[in-house]
């Protein structure tokens, strides 16, 4: 009973999400309105705050899932894994998970880009969420490495990553690029900012 619960709370949440990205590429972002997203997704107004607090929140729809799962592979370093290697594992186990969602995500990835560079809300919106990711990201890998890292060292080296490889993914994206470019895109500059961080080591 609960496994069923569970399947339809999802099917409403992608039914909510799906509903949601229709809309504002038909309509347009500020021009729809909550009571509209819930209405094409069949379900009430007060529904749809049991699942997203705001209409932002459905365009970092993914958001919160992929970072408690970073955050938690950055906080728990292998034995003898050096400071840049986890970065590095931190950004191909992400761009692993983006590969994951394949279609599903290249689907929405213009459309959502597009907004969040035009939409002044959502522009602030994704400043703070990577403002708070970083931060977050920074704790844990200074608790992963008590000995060799400070909170200052160690959000450095995350703003200075998390920095490269978001641009470098914006841009292959910006300029087209597919998902597995974007994905390349993200690697390479991981592999450069790393470089230039191997004194951390």
């Amino acid at each position: 009973m609960a496994g069923l619960r569970e399947s339809k709370k999802q099917r409403t949440r992608q039914a909510l999400i799906e509903a949601a990205l229709r809309l504002f590429e038909v309509k347009g972002y500020e021009e729809t309105t909550l009571a509209e997203i819930a209405a094409e997704a069949d379900v009430s107004t007060r529904t749809f705050f049991s699942y997203f607090p705001s209409k932002e929140d459905l365009v970092f729809y993914d958001s919160a899932a992929r970072m408690e799962r970073t955050i938690a592979l950055v906080g728990e370093p292998l034995p003898g894994e050096t400071v840049g290697a986890v970065l590095l594992r931190m950004v191909a186990a992400s761009t692993q998970w983006a590969a994951e969602d394949g279609a599903y995500a290249m689907a929405h990835n213009p459309l959502r880009l597009h907004l969040i560079m035009t939409v002044p809300s959502l522009q602030a919106r994704a400043l703070q969420l990577l403002f708070d990711s970083q931060l977050g990201l920074a704790r844990a890998l200074a608790d992963g490495f008590p000995d060799r890292l400070n909170r200052t060292r160690a959000a450095a080296a995350v703003g200075a990553l998390v920095g490269a490889t978001k641009l470098a993914v914006v841009a292959s994206l910006a300029d087209g690029g597919s998902l597995e470019e974007a994905i390349k895109a993200a690697r390479e500059a991981a592999a450069l900012t790393i470089d230039g961080l191997h004194t951390l080591d």
